[in-house]
């Protein structure tokens, strides 16, 4: 390169000029990350005073010992088509069906995304997971996924764990005199204010992330109980130990127990019990022993008197991903159409749930928080939106959905939305193997007539398209304008 002349007739030479070039280059990428950071900070709209004066004004229950216990059971990646009740005739799972005999069954029951953290945010707060940040999976801090996505602006203001201004449901059954325990997998941050005795679990034994992350390692409220790489051949085992040892030891007081299976997310493990059992493969006998891991739960309860003074819920965080049945939806993790947010849901209360309840109408799993703070007492804060609305008329029979509408989210884009039975979907990525790559749509289903989206109506029925599209648009708008949900 030939030399350069400055101003005043100085030569600039080739170090020189690269030097300073360099200079600039790093003042233009500090200003940058500097004023990404300013817009994270300010984007986030974290409020967690709002949240203290919330749970401060919680009121503890006037006789604890009269309050209905709550075991939520949740599962990874598990098909809506993989349990004997919901139509599976592959995988045997005697104690889910009995359950379902023996309590509500929901066919028409979706998680609110198709992905783990973001389902669990929702489930947890009562809210649409784009108003927690937390609309991605999650991964270790530091590990090239996390920094990967930081960068790369997928996570939302660079949200890496539940923020510490969402009030989660054992935050607030906590308040009302609960003792409150999670088993299993987090997945909502794995540094503190993000982890589980941080966010209303007394008691934790899990671990912070999928059973694929490396290292894996199970942890025991806060200290590494078992180093990694953790035996997972026995993890379901463990898990269900931990259970029953938690109700039994709190059978005298209101109790919320959390048990959020790692499985039959990959990899899959079995114990030498399960292991080879099934007639579908290692996928089957995994389901299979976390049927009897819901078995040994109902044994629990029963045997300890509780039966009839505990609500008893199973369902799957999202779709299956490479493995499972979808049943007869279209679609699996990941994926906008039924069978990436279609799961099971069962419900058991003996002398409240009418025993085998089925019910069509339609639910999203945000709405378990709404249901369980009504079945202890709690009212619905007052300060934010909570998407989520009280099923337990529902599943008593007693009253139709409390929704007519619902959005489907993956990431934070929102791609559909249900009207009662249409279904409309944003032209999006889809299950094409042969076009994976290139957008597809816009969709219209009529869910009544066609449960597996198989026949577009987009060109038969314009109007309803174009109402549903209006929805859509608005709730946008109404997302840019409150993100948060704050009131």
């Amino acid at each position: 390169m030939a030399e350069k002349t400055e101003r005043g007739g100085r030569k600039l030479t080739r170090r020189a000029f690269m030097t300073r070039a360099l200079a600039f280059g790093g003042l233009l990428a500090a200003g940058g990350l500097g004023h990404r950071a300013f817009q994270n900070h300010v984007g986030r709209d974290y409020d967690v005073a709002r949240s203290e004066a919330l749970l401060a004004g919680v009121q503890p229950a006037a006789n604890p010992v009269e309050l209905p216990n709550i075991v939520l059971i949740l599962v990874d990646d598990m098909g809506y088509g993989d349990v004997g009740a919901f139509g599976s005739q592959v995988i045997r799972t005697p104690n889910l069906d009995q359950m379902a005999a023996e309590g509500a069954r929901m066919t028409n029951f979706c998680s609110v995304a198709p992905l783990c953290s973001p389902s669990r945010a929702g489930m947890l707060t009562g809210r649409y997971p784009i108003r927690t940040h937390v609309t991605m999976p999650l991964y270790p801090h530091g590990a090239f996924m996390d920094i990967a996505f930081n960068v790369g602006g997928v996570y939302p203001y660079g949200v890496r764990g539940i923020p510490e201004d969402e009030v989660l449901l054992p935050d607030l059954l906590r308040r009302r005199g609960y003792r409150t325990g999670m088993l299993g997998k987090w997945h909502l941050g794995d540094r503190s204010p993000h982890l589980p005795n941080d966010n209303g679990f007394e008691f934790f034994y899990g671990a912070y992330y999928s059973n694929n992350r490396v290292p894996y390692a199970i942890y025991r409220n806060g200290a590494v109980e078992v180093p990694p790489p953790a035996n997972q051949d026995v993890l379901t085992q463990s898990l269900t130990h931990e259970g029953t040892r938690f109700i039994e030891e709190n059978r005298d007081r209101p109790f919320f127990l959390y048990c959020a299976q790692p499985f039959p997310h990959v990899p899959l493990h079995a114990s030498d019990a399960f292991r080879g059992q099934s007639k579908a493969g290692l996928y089957g006998d995994v389901v299979e022993e976390l049927d009897w891991s819901v078995g040994e739960i109902m044994r629990t309860l029963r045997e300890n008197n509780l039966d009839e003074n505990t609500l008893l819920i199973f369902t799957s965080d999202n779709g299956p991903w490479w493995q499972g049945s979808p049943g007869f939806t279209r679609g699996r993790k990941n994926l906008p159409f039924e069978g990436g947010f279609r799961v099971p849901l069962i419900a058991r209360w003996p002398g409240v749930i009418p025993a085998g309840m089925v019910t069509d109408e339609m639910s999203m799993n945000f709405d378990l928080f709404a249901t369980c703070l009504a079945v202890a007492g709690v009212p619905l804060p007052e300060d934010r939106i909570i998407d989520g609305r009280n099923m337990l008329p529902l599943l008593k029979g007693e009253a139709p959905s409390p929704h007519d509408t619902l959005y489907y989210y993956k990431g934070n884009r929102l791609l559909g939305v249900r009207h009662h039975n249409w279904k409309y979907l944003r032209r999006h990525m889809t299950d094409n193997g042969g076009y994976a790559s290139l957008h597809q749509g816009p969709f219209l289903f009529d869910l009544a007539l066609d449960p597996n989206e198989s026949y577009s109506l987009i060109e038969s029925q314009p109007e309803v398209a174009r109402t549903l599209s209006q929805m859509m648009d608005a709730w946008d708008a109404e997302m840019e304008e409150n993100v948060r949900g704050w009131l």
